[in-house]
């Protein structure tokens, strides 16, 4: 069903009408549960995910937990939260559900690890920023307020343009709202997010757990990317951890998009900034999942009578227009990414700390090869024996696996992150899944979101594929 795009497209509205339907309503939510639910969707809460997390463990695979629930902005303002006084706004028991998910990852790692062990730590959590907001448009203001007056840069940098340390000052100064983009209530929201997070990545920091902050959509990105840098700032300092709980570095990383035209001299100014500002840099690098929205968005921009989410003052979209022009983005920011790491390994007078960590975000058979190979050429694994197809086994050892880590989505390319696996060898998982949670009912938009923004990955043969080689493997559990 995913590999056909019609049907892909118009799920949302399918499942919407199928879900007002007395009777009808329960039959789809079996159906959905059965199948994509069960396919995408790794439990409906974080303890619940916890046999899965282990199963893939045994594996030498680790996981990135991601609770995905779709906020709806009326339920976020607390306009339908409940019907007690007492009950928090949707984006409250967000905030609270992702501290949780930090106890439930560590507690997990606790128990598999030597006590006090800061190392080989493979369970993270996965932050989506719009979701612990009352109203998205809070953050929108402050992406074009950050696009109208944050300064310039010595590397040109395309929209959405790069994040700079004063960029939240804006939130702290006497007349915030004189150019009449951000309201008193913007204000309020976005200091009330910043403190939030704040709290999410002080209980990662005590806890050992790493934190991945999820892109989105570009006219969100200049103000995600103030408040990762923030809190890189702050939590990815370059010092032993002086309250002996586990020292993860780094410790938050944020999301680089290779769809986009910025990445490339964006990620460069990154590296520049971490160095000069004395803070590791934690990356995860993807394609990028919006891009039939950013395309759309840009070309209506256009149109006078067109109401348009873009906020790009560029004349070119923000996204590449094909996608071998974001395949050789991507391609090129591995081998930026794997020469720092290479820096960072090699510097004489290198601590205990990486400066700079990477997480790949990729389902393309050649860019995993290439890491792979990169690894090998830039001398941060070596090659071991070779699989039965001839392809090197390839030994990466703890400095490195402390700071580069692949990932697929769970129940998406499992031939690809097993292939993976099988290729490298590590003392810790080199390999993780990113396990989407939450209840049926709060992970539908996510599942018609999730089909939509990835028929490319399951396109062209690729769903074919994997159904081939299900049932190849049903043959042989069949007749061996």
């Amino acid at each position: 069903m995913c590999s056909i795009p019609p049907l892909v497209d118009w799920s949302p509205t399918i499942l919407s009408t199928l879900l007002s339907v007395p009777v009808v309503r329960d039959i789809t939510k079996a159906v959905v549960r059965v199948t994509f639910f069960d396919q995408f969707v790794g439990a409906e809460t974080a303890e619940e995910a916890i046999p899965l997390v282990a199963q893939l463990r045994t594996e030498n695979k680790g996981c990135l937990f991601a609770y995905s629930v779709e906020v709806d902005e009326n339920e976020a303002a607390g306009k339908g939260a409940g019907k007690g006084k007492n009950v928090q706004p949707v984006h409250k028991q967000s905030v609270q559900e992702m501290i949780h998910s930090i106890d439930v990852a560590a507690d997990f790692e606790d128990k598999h690890l030597p006590v006090g062990s800061s190392e080989g730590r493979r369970t993270w959590v996965a932050i989506k920023l719009t979701a612990l907001l009352p109203d998205h448009q809070a953050i929108i203001n402050l992406s074009k307020h950050l696009v109208r007056h944050r300064p310039s840069t010595s590397i040109p940098v395309a929209f959405p343009g790069t994040p700079q340390p004063s960029d939240l000052g804006v939130l702290y100064n006497k007349n915030p709202c004189a150019d009449g983009i951000l309201t008193e209530q913007d204000i309020i929201d976005l200091k009330e997010l910043y403190a939030d997070m704040d709290a999410i990545c002080k209980r990662a920091h005590d806890r050992g757990v790493k934190i991945i902050i999820d892109a989105e959509y570009s006219w969100y990105q200049p103000a995600i990317d103030a408040i990762a840098l923030g809190l890189m700032s702050k939590y990815n300092r370059l010092s032993p951890s002086a309250s002996g709980t586990p020292s993860v570095q780094p410790l938050i990383y944020n999301t680089y998009q290779a769809y986009l035209r910025r990445t490339e001299s964006h990620l460069v100014q990154s590296l520049h900034l971490a160095r000069a500002n004395g803070f590791s840099l934690g990356v995860k690098l993807v394609r990028g999942a919006y891009h039939p929205h950013e395309i759309a968005a840009h070309s209506s921009a256009s149109t006078p009578a067109a109401h348009s989410l873009s906020i790009s003052p560029d004349a070119l979209p923000p996204v590449w227009h094909t996608k071998p022009e974001t395949d050789t983005c991507y391609n090129a920011c591995v081998g930026i990414l794997l020469d720092a790491v290479a820096a960072d390994v090699a510097a004489p007078t290198k601590t205990r700390l990486p400066t700079v960590g990477v997480l790949f975000g990729t389902h393309n058979w050649d860019s995993a090869r290439l890491i792979l190979d990169q690894l090998v050429a830039k001398k941060l694994a070596a090659t071991e024996g070779a699989m039965t197809d001839g392809e090197a086994v390839v030994r990466v050892g703890s400095e490195v696996t402390e700071r580069v880590t692949l990932a697929q989505l769970y129940g998406m390319h499992d031939d690809l992150t097993d292939y993976l696996v099988e290729r490298t060898r590590s003392s810790t998982p080199f390999v993780i899944k990113y396990v989407p949670y939450g209840y049926l009912e709060e992970v539908m938009p996510y599942l018609s979101r999730r089909a939509i923004e990835n028929k490319s990955v399951l396109g062209n043969g690729a769903a074919a594929h994997e159904r081939a080689q299900a049932w190849a493997g049903m043959k042989k559990r069949i007749f061996g």
